[in-house]
């Protein structure tokens, strides 16, 4: 469909949304989920006006030009303007045709953050806290809250694992960018010889699944409660108040030992149990719709190499876009990580433009 086309439905589907909650005969969560439509349909409108506006200016200058009996002057202005037009168009156009890109459903979600040590033992879980503690500084950089939700510490400071809710505008849209496995290179303070380690962690990035979103039925669950355990295995209750909950149809187990309260961590367990379901259907649909959607910018699955962060070199590689920016210390200060999250959405988005074209 041509490009005017599209932008005309869009406009009659913003007028009829606009006369719909008018009428005032919608009921609460109608309106909302209206509202919502036609709040992510204002942009594009607005940008489809100025569009409109360009060439009914362009088609005014063209008919000066067409025009014999223009004079000398007024021919010199209509030229100008149609040459100012033509710059302006191009950069309009792309605008638009981002604007109407299909949207991820779950972009707009709060996301729950998964960050684990992988390979390289303690300097794994010690470069595994070093990305937790980028991705808090990140979001409090963005106005957005960061919740933790558990953790499991080594000895050294390092984190095993440890798990986060990141809730704010648009939270998901741009975390989503980090699943996948994340090295680094580094000489570890343990080093006496001063080589280079190599080590890894993993980071997961969920969309946060509302109730309505999953349905899990209680027969589809089985949940143990245990005591909870501190590093070395030590008790750090004296009451069964960690859960684990297993999912049976799909396999998913989550636990949660963090709170004392056996009801706050079965909370807490069913809210990650919902949202990994949750992402397991979106990626089984999306890997549906389009199976070479995973090599745009990489499948966010958690096996892939997504990125090296090398501390002799100061710098951080994204391989899935070869960006590399030598600004190490303030990518993982979470001052610097959105130039790398902007050139992702950018490929992304290019790459989702070619597939439309």
């Amino acid at each position: 469909m041509a490009l005017p086309e599209k932008l005309d439905q869009v406009v009659l589907r913003y007028e009829t949304l606009s006369a719909e909650m008018s009428s005032g005969d919608l009921a609460p969560a109608d309106f909302a989920k209206l509202s919502k439509e036609y709040s992510d349909l204002t942009p594009v409108v607005e940008k489809a006006k100025e569009l409109h506006r360009l060439m009914d200016e362009l088609d005014g200058a063209n008919e000066l030009l067409a025009d014999p009996d223009t004079d000398t002057d007024m021919r010199a202005m209509a030229e100008a303007e149609v040459l100012e037009i033509q710059e302006q168009l191009p950069a309009l156009t792309e605008t638009i045709q981002k604007l109407l890109l299909p949207k991820d459903a779950a972009d707009s979600k709060n996301a729950i953050l998964e960050v684990r040590a992988g390979t390289g033992g303690d300097e794994a879980s010690l470069f595994a806290a070093v990305l937790f503690r980028m991705y808090e500084q990140y979001a409090r950089q963005q106005g957005w809250q960061f919740e933790l939700m558990s953790t499991n510490e080594t000895g050294l400071g390092g984190l095993k694992e440890a798990m986060a809710t990141i809730k704010g505008h648009g939270v998901f849209a741009r975390m989503k960018f980090e699943s996948g496995v994340h090295r680094v290179q580094r000489v570890p303070t343990t080093e006496s010889g001063g080589r280079i380690h190599t080590s890894a962690a993993t980071v997961a990035v969920l969309p946060e699944a509302e109730d309505f979103d999953v349905e899990i039925e209680e027969k589809d669950i089985r949940i143990d409660t245990y005591r909870a355990q501190g590093p070395g295995g030590q008790s750090v209750n004296t009451t069964d108040s960690a859960v684990r909950i297993t999912h049976v149809p799909t396999g998913v187990v989550v636990q949660c030992q963090d709170e004392k309260s056996q009801h706050k961590n079965k909370a807490k367990a069913m809210k990650v149990l919902r949202s990994r379901i949750y992402e397991a259907e979106r990626q089984r649909q999306a890997d549906e719709r389009a199976s070479s959607r995973k090599s745009m910018v990489g499948s966010g699955d958690r096996s892939e190499r997504i990125r090296t962060y090398n501390y002799p070199q100061g710098r951080v590689t994204d391989h899935r876009i070869n960006l590399t920016v030598h600004q190490l210390e303030r990518v993982v200060a979470g001052e610097s990580l959105d130039e790398l999250i902007d050139a992702l959405i950018t490929e992304a988005q290019a790459a989702l433009l070619a597939e439309s074209i």
